[in-house]
C-alpha cells in the first residue's frame, strides 16, 4: 500500500470537488465581498479624526489583517491542492473519498468519509485522510479487521461496507 503524499508540513493535498469549491467561494467572498465592506468601515473611521483612541479604526484594521491572512493561506492552499474528482478503479477498497461503514467489538456500527484535512467535519462524519483511523482503512476491503492506535488505547474494527 502506497503512503499517501504530504506536503512539507505533513499534510496530504488531497480534497474533494466540493471541499475545493468551498474554499474557492470563501476566497471570492473575502475578496469581493466582505474585505471590501471592512476596507469601507476603516476609512470611514479613519475620517473620524485621532485614529489612536478611535475604536472602529483599530477593530476594522484588525479585522483587515485576518483577512488577508486568510486569504494568504486559501490562496496558498488551493494552489498546492490535488482535486479527486474519480473513483477508483478498484471500489471494493478504501481510497480517498470513500464512504465506509465500520463496526467495534461491542457491535456499535460507525460510518466515514475519508476526505482532505481542510473538510474534516465532525458533524457529517467526514475524516481526515492523515486521521489514525483513514491511515488504518486505506487499501482495506469489506470483511478486513483494521487496529486503530487511539489516545485511550487500541480499537479493533471491522470493515463492513464501502461505497462512493
Amino acid at each position: 500500500m502506497r503512503k499517501p503524499l504530504l506536503n512539507k508540513a505533513g499534510v496530504s493535498p488531497h480534497i474533494t470537488p466540493e471541499g475545493h469549491k468551498r474554499l474557492s467561494k470563501e476566497l471570492s467572498y473575502l475578496w469581493k465581498v466582505k474585505r471590501p465592506q471592512v476596507t469601507q468601515a476603516v476609512a470611514e473611521a479613519a475620517a473620524m479624526g485621532d485614529r489612536s483612541e478611535n475604536a472602529e479604526y483599530i477593530y476594522g484594521k484588525k479585522q483587515l489583517r485576518q483577512i488577508d491572512s486568510r486569504m494568504r493561506f486559501l490562496t496558498k492552499r488551493l494552489s498546492e491542492l490535488i482535486v479527486v474528482d474519480r473513483i477508483p478503479d478498484d471500489t471494493s477498497k478504501v481510497f480517498f473519498g470513500a464512504w465506509v461503514e465500520v463496526e467495534d467489538t461491542d457491535g456499535n456500527v460507525y460510518r466515514y468519509r475519508i476526505v482532505g484535512p481542510d473538510e474534516i467535519d465532525p458533524g457529517r462524519n467526514f475524516i481526515s485522510i492523515d486521521s489514525p483511523m483513514a491511515k488504518a482503512l486505506l487499501g482495506r476491503a469489506e470483511g478486513d479487521e483494521v487496529v486503530v492506535s487511539r489516545p485511550n488505547g487500541t480499537a479493533a474494527f471491522l470493515v463492513t461496507s464501502i461505497h462512493y
